[in-house]
């Protein structure tokens, strides 16, 4: 079963705080997994933190004998010489892109149990000649995935963006009737696979007051209320559009289980005042489970050992949770 198989986890970006948070959290606790990256730049930093664990390489997951006091790599990326600590490198780009790549492959030919990734940054996979605005498009277009959506979570809030990595302009035009349904079916199947029964789905308004009747915009009136009551007819417990300033709130006390937020801000901005430490990235429309923690490379502080894993360990404690409630409850791999 894929329960008992081991989780992907990848590096991030050399140059950054991933492969410190990595180590940190694989040696806390009874955190399990397996490491796609570089056995140099994991060795380093588990040398640096004086972790006192060895680091193995391994070519992959079915080589893994999850021994304590032992971090595995599965090597995936040509690294000789470490990367600057701090700075966007071209090297460290490359590394992360391969990881994620090859993790990916893992989890599609059933080799381990899901994925969770540590942060990357795309200006040094741009360095690299590598064109990605985040890990979010590399898994659609790597992960066999028709349409995937990003759900951010707390213990307080769910939410999930009908668009992603762009500008405010092209937001509002991407945000279309298409786009709407694919949000609300994948925050339905999303919710389910949290445990929710039937998800209360809410959906945020793109205007100010949610278009107020159309005096601030029709899109509510044109786009988003269509693509409510068309949801509902399918059986998902959808309602809205409401408010973008008061909906994350109703959320929070309860009355919704699954906020559909319209671009990248109006989403994320609620669910990380709430505390980095706390959130969680969900991939929804991928035939894996992918988590990844709610924060960024953080290279003002890379090297200096004081990055907390916290997050990275609740985005492990959520991919555990996914697969383990998709398995007991027979739910479709595409979340």
């Amino acid at each position: 079963m894929t329960a008992t198989l081991p989780m992907a986890i990848t590096m991030g970006d050399a140059s950054g705080i991933g492969p410190e948070i990595v180590a940190k959290a694989l040696t806390s606790g009874n955190e399990t997994g397996i490491v796609f990256g570089s056995h140099l730049v994991m060795a380093d930093i588990v040398s640096r933190l004086g972790l006192g664990v060895d680091v193995r390489r391994i070519a992959g997951p079915e080589e893994a004998r999850h021994r304590p006091g032992v971090i595995e790599v599965v090597e995936v990326t040509r690294i000789v010489e470490l990367p600057p600590l701090g700075r966007i490198s071209a090297v460290s780009g490359q590394a992360s892109f391969d990881a994620v790549v090859a993790a990916i492959d893992a989890a599609r030919s059933g080799k381990v149990a899901g994925i969770v990734t540590a942060p990357i940054n795309k200006e040094a996979m741009a360095s690299a000649g590598i064109r990605y605005p985040g890990h979010t498009e590399i898994l659609a277009d790597h992960g066999g995935a028709v349409r995937v959506a990003m759900m951010l979570a707390n213990d307080d809030i769910r939410t999930v963006l009908v668009t992603i990595h762009t500008s405010l302009r092209k937001a509002i035009e991407q945000a279309d009737f298409e786009a709407q349904m694919s949000a609300i079916r994948l925050a339905h199947q999303g919710g389910k696979a949290l445990g929710f029964a039937a998800p209360r789905v809410a959906v945020a308004g793109l205007n100010p007051h949610a278009g107020e009747g159309g005096l601030f915009g029709d899109e509510e009136i044109r786009i988003i209320a269509p693509a409510i009551e068309a949801a509902r007819a399918e059986g998902i417990a959808a309602s809205g559009p409401y408010p973008g300033d008061t909906v994350f709130m109703q959320a929070r006390q309860g009355r919704f289980d699954v906020v559909v937020a319209q671009y990248h801000d109006q989403g994320l901005i609620p669910v990380k005042y709430l505390g980095l430490e706390k959130g969680v990235n969900i991939t929804l429309g991928l035939p894996f489970v992918r988590t990844s923690p709610d924060h960024g490379t953080a290279f003002d502080i890379a090297g200096q050992g004081i990055a907390d894993p916290a997050s990275l360990q609740t985005a492990l404690a959520y991919a555990r949770r996914l697969v383990a409630t998709l398995e007991a409850n027979a739910i479709e791999r595409t979340l």
